[in-house]
């Protein structure tokens, strides 16, 4: 009677409850902030599955289970405990911007935006969470149903679901874009052409189940900004998702999967992750090192994180962080964290916004907020419009191309979106060569490239395929022993006949040949079979080493030499 009384008087005075069931099974856990914090308490701490919070000196924020809390006794490790978790939020009924925002009426708010701007807005859903609520995604350009030659961007809010300003200030956001799109005033015309020149995506709330909660990791206790492939623990992680290495999700938490396939399935150039519990842009890297840790973009990232910072006044002026931003690891060291992850295997330049140093502010301040980061919020995604762009394609079929972009004397590769071909490698002012490649095209260079503070400088390219040998399976212009047998074979079989299932395209044993491209060994003449004469041009192509393809070769269009 008593807990229904209370449901009652709360929906009188226009607030809403968790209900109990939706907490009946979440993991129970104090907020702990632990001083002094020693080298000796930081080893420790990375080293173990305690949820770390953040460095915030002279105290270091944990989040532990009774097990954790009974280990740091045994320790020795000294700690104050501020709260506990679950402790789920109360909400305003139909929230209005500047007032925290339910799952339910963030929802509710995003589809309406949806119906409304239908020309320039979708609205998706990544996937659902553990607890079966939508990670939803709103998807704003000028054409959202094409692809086009156009940067993706991205902003990812509230992975920590006791973080909820970041969830607010993206709604915030989709506002303004929405509402200024065709506006006859000066924002009106800026916001219009950030609309139909970039592909821009938002996903305001990460950890849906974790915000109903009040708590900072999802329904399993994860802490989500701790998942992602670690390039020092996940080893086999190592490379990037143009190499083929695999996308290593397996194992991972729902709500961790199902942002590094919505990732994997776009083209992001520029991201960022929006936190609360300090004021400062962190850039990568977060790890190994307990000290600065540059990328190879490190000159980029501290431009792209001042944008941000010298746009947001408290930000900009914090007497802890030198003009409002760090390098990860030299703040303190974050083992799977999302914008390495990013950086690393998808090539997409992220930082960390943390736009808070109160976890959760009066909901009266949210307006304040909103008015120190919308500028800043504006001018971060404008720069995935610096450096260079381009679209790739093949020179014979026109078609795009899946490409890898490397710029001299920078080890970080970009990558073309395979549906359109185009690329977008932001670049600060400069003059810039690059190598453009791509499996079965020969390598093209763009050279000396001007690049200024304006738009990115386009050069499209188209790459040459690499006519080769139907015999050199791997392309390499070299017949191996093992592809000069696959020769033997055919001469052997007396015929062969095409076959699409078949490696190289081909199969023994008759049939006709003539619908598909030619064999290069079946050339004097075109019968379907490998006469003597041209198993002996395939042996001398094997004993030669190398080969190239040439209009005075003999008969097979290939002429011996590198």
């Amino acid at each position: 009677m008593i807990a229904r009384a209370a449901l009652l008087l709360l929906a009188l005075f226009g607030v809403s409850a968790v209900q109990a069931d939706d907490l009946a099974d979440w993991p129970r856990r104090d907020v702990l902030e632990i001083q002094p914090v020693t080298d000796r308490v930081k080893a420790i701490l990375q080293e173990s599955d305690f949820v770390v919070d953040a460095e915030h000196p002279p105290y270091l924020r944990v989040h532990a289970s009774a097990e954790d809390r009974r280990e740091l006794d045994a320790l020795g490790i000294t700690y104050l405990v501020v709260g506990q978790e679950p402790n789920p939020p109360k909400f305003d009924k139909a929230a209005e911007l500047g007032q925290y925002h339910s799952h339910a009426d963030m929802t509710t708010r995003l589809q309406n935006y949806a119906n409304a701007f239908p020309g320039i807005a979708r609205l998706v859903n990544v996937g659902n969470s553990i607890q079966g609520r939508a990670l939803w995604a709103m998807h704003i350009t000028d054409n959202p149903d094409t692809e086009e030659d156009e940067p993706e961007f991205k902003y990812v809010s509230s992975m920590h679901g006791d973080e909820p300003v970041g969830m607010e200030m993206c709604l915030y956001l989709i506002d303004l874009l929405l509402n200024s799109y065709g506006q006859e005033s000066v924002m009106g015309a800026r916001l219009t052409n950030l609309i139909d020149t970039t592909d821009i995506w938002i996903l305001p709330l990460m950890n849906p189940d974790g915000h109903n909660a009040g708590s900072r990791g999802n329904f399993n206790g994860y802490d989500l900004n701790r998942n992602f492939p670690s390039y020092v623990l996940d080893p086999a992680a190592r490379g990037t998702i143009y190499d083929g290495v695999p996308l290593n999700d397996a194992g991972r938490q729902t709500e961790t999967r199902l942002v590094m396939a919505w990732t994997a399935a776009h083209s992001f150039v520029s991201s960022a992750n929006i936190h609360t519990g300090s004021l400062v842009v962190n850039y990568p890297f977060d790890e190994p090192a307990s000290a600065y840790t540059s990328s190879a973009d490190d000159a980029l990232f501290v431009d792209i994180s001042l944008r941000y910072a010298s746009n947001n006044p408290p930000m900009y002026a914090s007497p802890s962080f030198d003009d409002g931003i760090t390098n990860g690891a030299a703040w303190y060291t974050v083992y799977g964290g999302m914008q390495d992850w990013h950086y690393r295997y998808m090539g997409c330049n992220e930082v960390t916004l943390e736009l808070s140093n109160i976890k959760k502010p009066s909901q009266s301040t949210l307006a304040t907020y909103w008015e120190n980061n919308r500028e800043s919020m504006l001018q971060y995604m404008e720069a995935v419009h610096l450096g260079v762009r381009g679209v790739v394609t093949d020179a014979v079929s026109g078609d795009p191309v899946y490409a890898k972009i490397v710029v001299d004397a920078n080890t970080q590769p970009v990558f073309t979106d395979p549906d359109v071909g185009d690329y977008h490698r932001m670049l600060l002012p400069g003059t810039y060569s690059y190598t453009i490649s791509a499996p079965g095209y020969e390598d093209t260079r763009v050279e000396n490239v001007a690049v200024g503070t304006g738009n990115a400088i386009r050069t499209d390219v188209e790459l040459m395929p690499i006519l080769a040998h139907s015999a050199d399976a791997n392309r390499d212009r070299e017949i191996s022993l093992t592809e000069l047998l696959r020769i033997v074979q055919f001469f052997n079989a007396l015929t062969f006949q095409c076959d699409a299932d078949s490696e190289d395209g081909y199969a023994p044993y008759g049939g006709s040949c003539f619908g598909c491209a030619q064999h290069s060994s079946d050339y004097a003449p075109r019968d379907c079979a490998v006469s003597l004469s041209e198993l002996l041009r395939g042996v001398q192509l094997f004993n030669l080493g190398t080969y190239h393809p040439c209009e005075a070769g003999e008969g097979d269009g290939f002429c011996p030499g590198a």
